[in-house]
């Protein structure tokens, strides 16, 4: 009976698993798949997917199209989503913040967390001069090439970052930072000026200021940023207000975590 139970739990472990690579296979890239795509991304037998895919279905994971005949992320996803999102003590501090923000300047206003070598992000609100397509909520970004990761990585010792990201890092741009000495340099920047600069290097016309969020420990556990169009951000003229404005406004997220300057001063000083 043991041995049964054994292969039992097994087999439940294995089904799992091959549920989560099916929801995987929905990306930025491809958010509606058909059964032979699913089938191909990963590696399952043709009967299993349909098996696990009808499974989602009724579960609500997933959606089916009739008439495409498409599969996509189903409402019990997006419910999870949100629970976890609304969570997140970050979320819920910075949240109404960054949407007034967002408002008051006409560019948008993004708040991130890092996990493991890539941003994520928690907030993303559009003011009226940077609107996008779609959400940035949920989804993911370079540390390099990002002055929100640039903000989140400030203050990691070097052998950390390249334990993370490595030495060499993938190109954008022409503008992109490709290279740790260039990385070194961007994040020494960081650390005298207290935020971060992006320009063009994730994606043409665009530019980005961002500045760390911490936490009541003084470390740095997210980050505030200001984004949008060259000529909607006008830094020449407008750099030193907006990333004073970065500043304040991650500074009061900060404070709300329960973060005070004497504390990282505090921690800082071994007397």
């Amino acid at each position: 009976m043991a041995r049964a139970q054994a292969r039992e739990s097994a087999g439940g472990t294995q089904s799992v698993e091959r549920a989560l690579s099916l929801l995987s296979a929905f990306t930025e890239e491809h958010p509606e798949r058909r059964i032979s795509e699913l089938v191909a991304e990963t590696g399952l037998g043709q009967s299993t997917v349909s098996r696990l895919v009808g499974a989602l279905v009724n579960l609500g994971f997933l959606v089916h199209d009739d008439r495409s005949g498409l599969y996509g992320i189903g409402p019990r996803v997006v419910t999870l989503a949100g629970i976890g999102l609304n969570r997140s003590a970050i979320h819920q501090q910075s949240r109404q913040l960054a949407q007034n923000l967002a408002a008051s300047l006409g560019l948008g206003v993004n708040v991130a967390e890092r996990h493991e070598a890539s941003l994520f992000y928690l907030c993303h609100f559009e003011g009226v001069n940077a609107a996008r397509p779609s959400t940035l909520i949920g989804r993911g970004g370079p540390l390099h090439a990002t002055a929100l990761g640039k903000a989140l990585i400030s203050e990691l010792p070097e052998d950390e970052i390249i334990e993370l990201i490595g030495t060499e890092y993938p190109r954008y741009t022409p503008h992109t930072i490709t290279a740790l000495d260039g990385l070194r340099a961007a994040l020494d920047e960081v650390r005298q000026r207290g935020y971060a600069t992006e320009l063009e290097e994730l994606a043409f016309g665009r530019t980005c200021l961002a500045a760390p969020i911490r936490d009541r420990s003084g470390r740095i556990v997210a980050a505030l940023s200001v984004s949008g169009p060259l000529s909607a951000m006008n830094l020449p003229d407008r750099q030193d207000e907006l990333s004073m404005t970065v500043i304040e406004h991650a500074d009061q997220v900060s404070s709300s975590l329960g973060y005070h300057a004497s504390v990282r001063s505090i921690a800082a000083d071994p007397i």
